[in-house]
């Protein structure tokens, strides 16, 4: 499969509000037909949030999971993600609560504690949409995102005992070497799946130096044969990161959750315009979109079908 890439799509996260983007899917209906289109489009992998409908706050909710999980499943065989990050204000256990309760193929799993900070977006904002986005933004040059290895090893014991495994969220080297030693002890096994974050405010910068960097140390550390590789690259780093990446031979994340646009100063319209436009530059380098089905198969996932939904 040396052609195929797996193309990963992030579709509302927790970080960018209702204001900052019209496109930006907010209600479960919303959800469900973004996270369709971009599978759709050619994403093997939907990673999920969820968010109050009424005002888009970021909520760990499972009823609210409920809402969108079965239209998705229903409409396509994509790979389910359920974030285990949710949002710096929630606990390990708020967090977690919808990923037990559906028990998907893939959770996402940060690897590591970081300052995990937006609030220079605030300034380019006069008038906000709803009252909580102002002070939620603003207040990011103070929040920690936590993940310490005792919250690292209850998501994955929480999650492998339900056959799940993990998009492995690594913002910075550091974070390889805590991953290391999930594996060193038997918590994490072959083939699993390495995502390199690049140009969060708090994470490792977004210069292609970096990115050799990650790539050569996870090599080192784990022997390319025992795990698959993806980039996501925040804002707009985002498309010329992910060339690169697929140019060494790795997968690649799109999304709002990432990025809110599509070129330079120019909105996405959608997730499924993301997805086209990363299809497009892959096929210029003879790359194909691997399926649902290759994806399961190169990460050793457990089967749609498996989904409590």
């Amino acid at each position: 499969m040396g052609d195929k890439v797996i193309i990963s799509c992030a579709t509302t996260g927790s970080a960018h509000t209702p204001t900052m983007s019209s496109a930006l899917p907010i209600t479960p209906q919303e959800i469900a037909i973004q996270s369709i289109d971009a599978a759709n489009a050619g994403a093997a992998i939907l990673h999920l949030h969820a968010r109050l409908p009424q005002d888009g706050q970021p909520t760990g909710d499972p009823e609210i999971y409920r809402q969108f999980l079965p239209q998705i499943r229903q409409g396509t065989d994509a790979v389910i993600n359920i974030t285990t990050g949710g949002s710096t204000r929630m606990t390990v256990a708020e967090r977690l609560e919808a990923a037990i309760e559906f028990q998907p193929e893939l959770c996402s799993l940060n690897m590591g504690s970081i300052n995990f900070s937006f609030f220079p977006a605030a300034r380019r904002i006069q008038n906000w949409k709803h009252e909580w986005e102002k002070g939620y933004v603003e207040n990011s040059d103070d929040y920690i995102f936590r993940n310490t290895f005792r919250d690292i090893a209850t998501i994955i014991e929480s999650m492998s005992i339900r056959g799940t495994k993990f998009e492995h969220e690594c913002y910075d080297v550091g974070h390889l070497y805590n991953l290391k030693y999930f594996v060193d002890i038997g918590a994490v096994r072959p083939p699993f799946f390495i995502q390199m974050i690049f140009g969060i405010m708090g994470g490792i910068g977004a210069d292609l130096d970096n990115l050799m960097f990650m790539k050569q140390a996870a090599d080192r550390l784990f022997g390319p044969e025992n795990f698959q590789w993806s980039v996501l690259a925040a804002g707009r780093h985002q498309m010329p990161f992910l060339t690169q990446a697929a140019l060494m031979g790795g997968h690649v994340r799109v999304g709002l959750e990432d990025s809110l646009f599509i070129e330079r100063g120019v909105l996405a319209s959608s997730n499924a315009q993301q997805v086209e436009k990363i299809v497009r530059i892959l096929s210029e380098m003879g790359r194909v979109p691997a399926t649902p089905i290759e994806a399961r198969t190169m990460l050793g996932l457990k089967g749609g079908d498996k989904l409590c939904v």
